[in-house]
């Protein structure tokens, strides 16, 4: 009998029991739960493929215990009768459950999920014992079920801390995670889709409309709480504008200039413009309003030259945009335009 989180059966009185429970970190059966690279490649010559290393890319990554290039089966299975790559695991049942889990979820956890689609990884303790009922309740459950039912692995523990570093899977599982991300933002309180129009079209107005409205509605005090509460922010507008790729290749924390900026979007079409975005959250000692806010997010822009990527790329310096995003609870304030006017102003 195979799942996802442990039978939760098991009890004295209950007549299914003593059962050996084999987790996505013991060593039994390891190379038993999906196809070996050896298996892989071997169906891949009998079918005259060739493309083995991003057939790597797309459906290895998975580990079971210290057993690493698991390769997804049934994804393997639709490449040799399909012979293109897609998301054939994604076909198999909803992910809404998923999406719906992460959702729901506490603010970390949103945060970490837009570190994975970076293509970084997390440290975080696991709980294998947890049953589905659970999810919500415990520290690491979250995650625990998103290794077991193979959203993400673990790339080694850590004795002294406990904690495990994960990493998304493959390929084929960033598509659909960054499917469920994209799909928070889209539905019809969040006007994802009008609000990057109007980030296209520097329609400040509509902007600061839109992610009022997307505040109110959507964030709680739980949300923008916390220590750390731009990295909420910097997630959301992520989650907001990553339909845009394909049209614009975007990056997040990277050095530029003589600093690390928050968020750029590198024009991948002749004519659109670059954008820079600078999160922050106003400052009462310091900061009289968002305005305040803002301006100090704009001026870190200018004076740290985040805009220099993009112009070292080729984007000229009046196509590059500007803006800063000021928040204090639910309150947003978002301004800036093109750099060489708020340079000149």
């Amino acid at each position: 009998m195979t799942g996802v989180t442990r039978v939760s059966k098991e009890s004295l009185f209950s007549d299914l029991n003593n059962l050996e429970v084999v987790t996505t970190t013991s060593e039994l059966y390891a190379d038993c739960f999906g196809f070996t690279e050896d298996e892989v490649f071997a169906a891949m010559d009998e079918y005259g493929l060739s493309d083995k290393e991003t057939v790597r890319r797309w459906y290895d990554g998975f580990i079971f215990g210290t057993t690493k290039d698991i390769y997804n089966p049934w994804s393997i299975i639709g490449y040799l009768k399909n012979k293109r790559f897609e998301s054939y695991w994604a076909q198999t049942s909803s992910n809404a459950m998923v999406g719906q889990i992460i959702g729901s979820a506490e603010r970390e956890v949103k945060v970490q999920t837009e570190d994975l689609l970076q293509g970084r990884s997390i440290a975080v303790r696991l709980d294998e014992q947890i049953v589905f009922s659970q999810i919500h309740d415990k520290e690491g459950a979250v995650w625990s079920f998103l290794m077991a039912a193979g959203y993400v692995k673990p790339l080694r523990f850590d004795p002294a801390s406990g904690r495990y570093e994960l990493a998304l899977v493959n390929r084929e599982v960033y598509r659909i995670m960054e499917d469920l991300v994209s799909g928070w933002f889209n539905g019809p309180r969040a006007c994802g889709g009008d609000f990057r129009k109007a980030l296209l079209a520097n329609d400040l107005d509509d902007m600061n409309e839109l992610m009022s409205d997307i505040a109110e509605n959507t964030f709680s005090f739980f949300d923008t709480g916390g220590t750390k509460p731009e990295r909420f922010y910097h997630a959301f507008v992520l989650g907001l504008i990553v339909d845009l790729k394909g049209r614009y290749e975007i990056v997040s924390n990277r050095e530029s200039g003589l600093g690390r900026c928050d968020v750029m979007l590198f024009p991948l079409r002749q004519g659109d413009h670059g954008i820079v975005i600078e999160f922050k959250t106003m400052r009462p000692r310091r900061e009289k309003c968002l305005e305040d806010t803002c301006a100090s997010a704009l001026r870190q822009i200018a004076e740290k030259r985040y805009a220099d990527a993009l112009a070292a790329r080729g984007v000229a310096r009046d196509a590059i945009y500007a803006y800063g995003f000021g928040f204090k609870g639910k309150e947003v304030l978002i301004t800036g335009g093109s750099c060489q006017r708020l340079a000149a102003g």
